[in-house]
């Protein structure tokens, strides 16, 4: 009987072990660049309101304060100067443009198997924001960010499958020099994975040194033109329709560099957007089409994303509210006219207003993530991690929210029906002569793994099995699966050649 029971558990663990390993991408049940779509809070009467208010905003309102070189592209695009100083862009220079803007955007990883293909309603999850603040789990408090922080986020991400890109998620706040936190900003984030990598520059003469760092991280020039595998988040607008003149600036370098562009504009609703969830998606709208023409007249056809990110805010005490409903609904509103004008475009989910990973975080991050992800949003921004209404970056949240992003994928994906799915023989097989019952039919073995998203840590135990079992706490293994990552060397780290290279030419913080 010993001998039976022990054949029986090893056959079981082995199988739980098969089941738990890494499943080829063809049985995978979700991965990147999945379809969405399916949720449209906006009608099609609705979408064209707010397109030609959009184009009304900017023919009679215009954008402010634009760099001088702005004006001359824009000028020499079409666009009005006004004796106000504001540039008026007539609806045919609007039209115009997104009729010929890039409308299928690569953006590529230092490892190809990363490589994302923005284009229709593919969806695709990352992290992304400014946070000052790193979350100490354990001591349940606040600190300042540091650029190990920032690298130990990176190589975190690496590793998880549901986080699809690394937009910089956090500030260097022990990096005093804006130059040296930029570049180090680069350095942490590049040594830390191959995924696609998305960062910012303070100033416009830093973007020379950046792409001198991806120049030596790419081989040479050629092979990082070829496939440049960061894009600049440039916070080109200071809503409400003002340009912000050293981030066009930035924008231009990056562009001549041959770097994608994230064109962000992030108001917030009832302080520098309207406070309607459609105003506010009127304005960012309005704003992304000018950043769209300004892109083109600089460089017709530069990968440039529409990053409508516009932001809630709770106006009985001005705090920001990026868990709230409203805020799923304005990326998901979004979404939507980034698909009228055909263009890849992104904005935020996954944001808590939680102060620590809780159930409050759990309920607000899927909320949005969700919705987004159902929407077709093709890059959905600080999906992961990001805490008290993007103060706070969290290591352990970031991990838990490759479970979450997991499942709001598995909404994205969908219901299949055809034939097989439907289960018409395998119903009659079980019925007519069959067991009664479905566990073990080769129907069920063969798609558990195709159709069915399990989690990593979350726990599905029965409250006898979790006792007998210590009573795992979600945290406590979170934290263990942390430390399991950040034991491990990098697996993007740098060849010691480029690395020393890197060092030689900038004093990078982080040690060797």
């Amino acid at each position: 009987m010993t001998d039976t029971l022990s054949r029986r558990s090893g056959g079981r663990a082995a199988r739980r072990a098969s089941r738990a390993a890494p499943l080829i991408d063809s049985l995978r049940p979700i991965r990147p660049g999945m379809s969405g779509g399916q949720y449209k809070p906006l009608s099609d009467a609705d979408v064209m309101r707010i397109h030609q208010t959009a184009l009304d905003a900017l023919e009679q309102i215009g954008l402010a304060d634009a760099p001088p070189s702005g004006v001359e592209y824009l000028t020499r695009a079409g666009a009005i100067l006004g004796d106000d100083g504001r540039l008026r862009f007539p609806r045919a220079l609007i039209e115009d443009t997104v009729a010929r803007a890039t409308k299928e955007i690569t953006l590529f990883g230092r490892d190809p198997r990363h490589d994302m293909h923005l284009t229709g309603a593919k969806v695709h999850f990352g992290t992304a924001g400014a946070a000052v603040h790193m979350v100490d789990v354990d001591g349940r408090n606040y600190r300042e960010c540091t650029v190990q922080d920032l690298h130990d986020a990176a190589r975190i991400a690496d590793v998880l499958d549901n986080i699809h890109f690394v937009q910089r998620p956090m500030v260097c706040r022990d990096i005093y020099d804006n130059f040296e936190m930029d570049m180090n900003t680069v350095y942490a984030c590049c040594g830390g994975t191959t995924k696609h990598v998305g960062t910012s520059f303070t100033d416009p003469s830093y973007v020379k040194g950046a792409l001198e760092m991806l120049h030596l991280i790419a081989g040479g020039e050629d092979k990082w033109r070829a496939r440049p595998f960061v894009s600049n988040s440039n916070c080109f607008v200071v809503p409400p329709m003002k340009f912000a003149t050293e981030a066009c600036q930035v924008m231009e370098a990056c562009i001549e560099g041959g770097m994608p562009v994230l064109l962000l504009s992030a108001g917030m609703a009832g302080a520098t957007a309207p406070s309607t969830i459609a105003g506010a998606i009127v304005q960012a709208t309005a704003e992304c089409l000018a950043g769209l023409v300004y892109v083109n007249a600089v460089k017709p056809g530069h990968p440039a994303i529409f990053g409508t990110w516009p932001f809630g805010l709770d106006l009985r005490t001005g705090a920001m509210t990026g868990g709230s409903g409203e805020q799923a609904l304005l990326s998901a509103g979004c979404a939507q006219m980034h698909k009228f004008y055909g263009v890849p475009g992104g904005a935020v989910g996954g944001i808590t207003d939680a102060k620590l990973p809780d159930m409050q975080a759990g309920w607000e991050a899927m909320c949005s993530n969700v919705m987004s992800g159902l929407s077709g949003l093709n890059m959905v921004y600080e999906a992961a991690g990001m805490h008290a209404s993007l103060l706070g970056f969290c290591h352990e949240s970031l991990i838990l929210s490759d479970d979450l992003i997991g499942h709001a994928l598995r909404c994205v994906r969908g219901i299949e029906v055809d034939d097989e799915t439907l289960g018409l023989e395998q119903i009659r097989e079980v019925c007519l002569g069959g067991p009664g019952h479905y566990l073990g039919t080769g129907q069920t073995l063969s798609r558990m793994q195709s159709d069915y998203q399990y989690p990593s840590l979350g726990n599905r135990m029965s409250p006898k099995e979790w006792d007998e079992n210590g009573k795992p706490d979600l945290l406590t293994e979170t934290i263990a699966r942390k430390q399991e990552i950040l034991s491990e060397r990098a697996a993007a780290r740098f060849d010691p050649a480029t690395d020393a290279a890197i060092r030689k030419a900038f004093n990078i913080h982080l040690p060797a």
